[in-house]
């Protein structure tokens, strides 16, 4: 015994079934992006403290550690969250325009929430001087900061000219410790 006929075919019937299909594809797809680490801070790039390669805060551009040998390099890394480093921040950006051409200064928004790139706008970082990277990968957007090994943020490296870390500090920097820092490794 066979069950009942099925109803006649109609044109409402397929595009039913067209907009669910379709509907179904964008579900999927969004679902496959999520999953696949989109938009959680996983990104290509290389976190390695001594080799950093890591995506541009803005734009399709790199921020590498070797694209600056030759020169001293101060990496801070910073999130909008972060109290402390809006305190540092100030003194950070009046160095690296002081310091333009001798010491090359890198803003990593890292462990971001917010808005890192408003933060470096606010602070003029990239008017003075600074290259801005996207910190990858790790937990939340913090391969570079979990490699550091930093408890908190927020953090800065001082590097010699041929990219070896010579100080790591792991808390905010005063403006007379920033200065006396950049004078003691780097006589500027």
């Amino acid at each position: 015994m066979s069950g009942p006929p099925a109803p006649p075919s109609t044109g409402r019937g397929r595009l039913t079934l067209l907009v669910g299909a379709a509907g179904a594809a964008v579900l999927v797809a969004v679902a496959a992006l999520a999953f696949s680490g989109a938009g959680s801070g996983r990104a290509s790039g290389v976190t390695d403290p001594e080799a950093f390669d890591l995506p541009a805060l803005q734009g399709g551009g790199r921020v590498r550690l070797d694209d600056f040998r030759g020169r001293p390099v101060v990496v801070n890394l910073f999130a909008s969250w972060c109290a402390e480093c809006e305190k540092e921040l100030p003194a950070f950006a009046r160095a690296s325009a002081d310091l333009r051409g001798r010491v090359q200064f890198v803003g990593v928004n890292s462990e971001e929430t917010g808005d890192g790139r408003g933060m470096a706008t606010r602070y003029h970082l990239a008017d003075n001087g600074f290259a801005l990277a996207r910190d990858i990968n790790g937990g939340n957007g913090s391969g570079l900061h979990d490699a550091l090994k930093a408890p908190g943020m927020p953090v800065t490296v001082f590097y010699d000219a041929n990219g070896k870390i010579l100080v790591r500090d792991v808390v905010a920097v005063s403006d007379a410790t920033l200065r006396d820092t950049l004078r003691r490794l780097y006589g500027a």
